[in-house]
């Protein structure tokens, strides 16, 4: 198997945590659009978004979306990547699409417990337990629609990543 492997969820799902790990087990290149767009731009993502606006940093993403996709790449996307329709088509048409679901109570625990990973401004100016509440009820449908496999993020690293690893052999046999 060397197709593209997207991970998607939102802000303190895990994406980053275990795409790591599950690359580190399939023998892929780990790439963060985040961390690769900030690297590209030299600037924050907030510095980004004060500089571009909203509209503008998502234009970054969806082209640092297609620069890294790639064989045999596992790609953390940031939370908002499926926001855009062609992101969403992109990534199902380009390899496979994991959905790492968590409740919004255990998103904004993990998003106060690490505060350095929540690198982006915040979306609605709220504290950090309403605003995940708000962004999950607006983006679940949008998560499900991308994906061609829903996990349990709140489940332990090696747990999801065994189970990942399952769901893709499966893929490859059929």
């Amino acid at each position: 198997m060397t197709q593209t492997i997207f991970m998607v969820g939102a802000r303190g799902a895990g994406k980053t945590t275990v795409g790591s790990a599950l690359a580190q087990a399939l023998g892929y290149q780990f790439i963060d659009t985040d961390l690769f767009m900030q690297q590209a731009a030299q600037m924050s993502v907030a510095e980004m978004v004060a500089q571009e606006g909203w509209l503008g940093f998502r234009r970054r993403e969806s082209m640092a979306l297609q620069e890294v996709t790639q064989p045999s790449t596992l790609v953390a996307t940031g939370g908002g990547m499926i926001l855009a329709e062609e992101n969403r088509r992109f990534m199902r048409q380009q390899g496979t699409v994991i959905y790492l679901r968590a409740p919004a109570a255990v998103l904004a625990r993990r998003l106060e417990e690490y505060p350095e990973n929540a690198q982006r401004p915040t979306l609605t100016g709220r504290p950090i337990a309403e605003e995940m509440l708000e962004v999950l009820a607006a983006r679940e449908v949008l998560y499900q629609d991308a994906a061609h496999h829903v996990m349990d993020g709140t489940l332990p690293l090696l747990q999801v990543v065994e189970q990942i690893l399952t769901v893709l052999q499966r893929e490859t046999v059929k």
